[in-house]
């Protein structure tokens, strides 16, 4: 009789557990959702509320609007070769960083760390930022997007947890008995080991750099070089401009086609992440749980 109460009470919780997860999941995925089905909506429909689970009429003019925008290619390219160039050198720099302090044996790590963290929590700013990047020579070119940000503190440290909790000790020492190098213990050993945080930086790495539109905005001037979000962020701000100076009817046509416009350029600016997400999904439980969770 007790064991068959505690089952129904199991049953119970698990019941509640399920119904709290679908709420969850509605309540998260539901604003994604509708923005997509907005985009493809009247915007009359939008305002009046008709559009909550599917649109009522398909209306691509948004996407229209966006597209007769000649640049909006271009950035997009640009974006993409940003994002994948600065996820390669992102973990470029910080895996062997995040590596090389993970080793016990390395002379003045505690040094090392704290140089690591105190940019973490305090930045030399962004005129003097500026400075550096003009003196470098990166400004207005392709690379300022890429190189002067591609280390991470955080990224690190993750790196660093990563490896240290999950290469033994008694790995080195037997690729040592070996004749095994430091380098080629790295690549031959700890790289195809850690796929699980490389799956992590590499994603939040991409993410970053492609919602990137500051750094586009303070250090590029040539058109042919500024990324999608910074694009996108113009267009916006253009309509706004002439919707604040329209009236009457043209005023109420050009509020809802700045909508439009809106829900469009979410989608857009948000759909290649979104595809990439679902394949990298079961490295990036697995790496913020072993990366960032034990020390």
């Amino acid at each position: 009789m007790i064991r068959k109460k505690r089952l129904d009470q199991d049953k119970v919780v698990r019941v509640l557990l399920y119904a709290i997860a679908l709420i969850m999941i509605i309540v998260t995925l539901y604003p994604l959702w509708f923005v997509v089905i907005a985009s493809f909506s009247d915007p009359a429909d939008v305002v009046s509320g008709k559009v909550w689970l599917i649109p009522k009429a398909l209306n691509f003019d948004g996407y229209k609007e966006l597209f007769k925008q000649e640049a909006i290619w271009r950035s997009y390219g640009n974006t993409i070769l940003y994002t994948i160039t600065g996820t390669i050198v992102g973990l470029a720099v910080n895996l062997p960083a995040g590596y090389a302090l993970s080793r016990k044996d390395l002379y003045g790590r505690k040094i090392i760390n704290i140089f690591y963290l105190i940019p973490m929590f305090v930045s030399g700013g962004l005129i003097p930022t500026y400075f550096v990047v003009r003196k470098f020579g990166l400004y207005d070119s392709f690379w300022v997007m890429v190189i002067p940000f591609a280390v991470s503190t955080y990224n690190i440290i993750v790196a660093r947890t990563f490896f240290k909790n999950n290469l033994p000790d008694s790995l080195w020492e037997a690729a040592q008995i070996d004749g095994c190098g430091t380098f080629r213990y790295f690549f031959q050993f700890v790289i195809p080991l850690s796929k699980a945080v490389i799956a992590v930086i590499a994603l939040w790495t991409a993410v970053g750099i492609w919602n990137q539109w500051f750094n586009a905005l303070i250090y590029i001037d040539n058109e042919s070089l500024i990324p999608l979000q910074l694009l996108l962020r113009r267009i916006l701000i253009t309509n706004q401009s002439l919707l604040g100076a329209a009236t009457g009817s043209m005023a109420q046509e050009l509020r809802q086609l700045s909508d439009m416009m809106r829900y469009a350029s979410i989608v857009i600016s948000t759909l290649p992440i979104m595809c990439m997400y679902p394949f990298l999904q079961k490295y990036f439980n697995q790496g913020v749980m072993l990366g960032a969770v034990k020390e």
